[in-house]
């Protein structure tokens, strides 16, 4: 690879931009949403997959209101809805936002300065090729077999979900006709889901890559004849990640606050829904790889989140690696004066409620496994 030209990092993302753009959620160049052609092509397809099942199994539950595994059954996906809904609002409505921290990666300060800072933050562009591949697998998997599981079962008629609708759903064209467009709301909504997921991921691994180079350029300020040029560039360089950092957070610390509220209460309902339908049913089956990509989906989040504080850390100690003994005294003070600053490491946080950590996702399972126990108690 010829790192003398411009290193690429959007590259990395290009099928996770590509589908935003097919479902509507991706303008055109830098633009954020203005009233035109894509715009009210976003608006149909909203209109279409959303306003139906919304109100139709939030109308189900008056019906189901005394049957617990009727009302659970049902509230599962209803909330995977309901944040599937929130997610698409706040990415159009921080689209100029989100277009700006992906500007803000041309610049060249965020550029590899050789081949082997290339090698170096290539790990952590292939964990998430690997992250995104697996999650588009298991969502085309699980949308096979969701379709599938309503005509294997021994019900006639099956829709996927419970829901309510003005008509009689048993009788032909008007099972033919819910049952297709329960299938393709159902497959709009999961991929939604996993492209903004993964797009917020994604701007967590940009951040941890840029702090790899950071240190790596600490390491080696004595390269060079001018070590006070090589200081300033990463004083600048550590700024502007920053920057980067908290724009990327003011576009999703509200999506990761209401996901990590609704996710435990979803986790909870599904561990309560295992157990009370038939074991290795087709229903048992789907129920349970959906409890799967639930925890894989937060785990996702405070993985990457958790990287980004633990390399944010490690720039005091690449200063420190530095041959800063070597330097002059004014130079040794200015290092000083940056390694206090980047004594606290960055966080990235769900409105400073939550923090993206794997102590975060151990507490969103604890408190899951309590709403389970309760609703097992409830039940019994």
């Amino acid at each position: 690879m010829n790192v003398r030209k411009k290193f690429c990092w959007e590259i990395t993302i290009q099928p996770n931009i590509l589908l935003l753009k097919t479902f509507g959620f991706w303008p055109k160049d830098d633009e954020a949403f203005k009233l035109d052609f894509y715009a009210v092509r976003t608006i149909i397809l909203v209109t279409i997959f959303f306003p139906v099942p919304l109100f139709t199994q939030a109308t189900n539950l008056f019906f189901v209101l005394d049957d617990l595994v009727a009302l659970t059954g049902i509230i599962y996906l209803l909330l995977t809805e309901i944040l599937c809904t929130f997610k698409i609002y706040y990415i159009a409505k921080n689209m100029s936002m989100v277009k700006t921290v992906m500007t803000m990666l041309n610049d060249d300060l965020f550029q590899p300065r050789d081949i082997n800072q290339v090698v170096m933050v290539q790990p952590n562009l292939d964990l998430w090729k690997t992250t995104y591949k697996v999650f588009m697998i298991m969502s085309v998997g699980g949308n096979l077999f969701w379709a599938a599981f309503p005509l294997l079962d021994k019900e006639k008629n099956r829709l996927p979900f419970l829901a309510w609708y003005p008509y009689d759903t048993n009788i032909s064209p008007f099972y033919e006709i819910t049952y297709i467009h329960q299938v393709l709301t159902y497959t709009y909504v999961c991929f939604t889901h996993i492209n903004i997921d993964t797009l917020i991921a994604a701007f967590n691994m940009y951040i941890s890559c840029q702090f790899d180079i950071l240190c790596d350029n600490l390491r080696k300020l004595h390269f060079g004849d001018n070590v006070k040029a090589n200081l300033v560039k990463c004083i600048k360089h550590h700024w502007l990640i920053l920057r980067f950092a908290e724009k990327a957070n003011q576009f999703f610390e509200s999506i990761i606050l209401i996901q990590f509220f609704i996710s435990v209460v979803i986790v909870g309902v599904t561990l309560f829904q295992i157990t009370i339908v038939v074991p290795f049913s087709t229903e048992f089956l789907f129920i349970a790889a959906y409890g799967v990509a639930i925890v894989t989906q937060i785990f996702m989040y405070c993985w990457f989140g958790n990287e980004v504080q633990v390399k944010s850390n490690n720039v005091s100690f690449a200063i420190y690696e530095s041959k800063w003994l070597d330097f002059s005294i004014k130079i040794q003070k200015n290092i000083w004066f940056f390694m206090l600053r980047s004594q606290t490491p960055l966080k990235m946080s769900a409105l400073n409620v939550f923090y993206l950590s794997l102590e975060s996702f151990m507490s969103i399972l604890k408190t899951s496994w309590s709403y389970f126990a309760l609703l097992q108690q409830v039940n019994t």
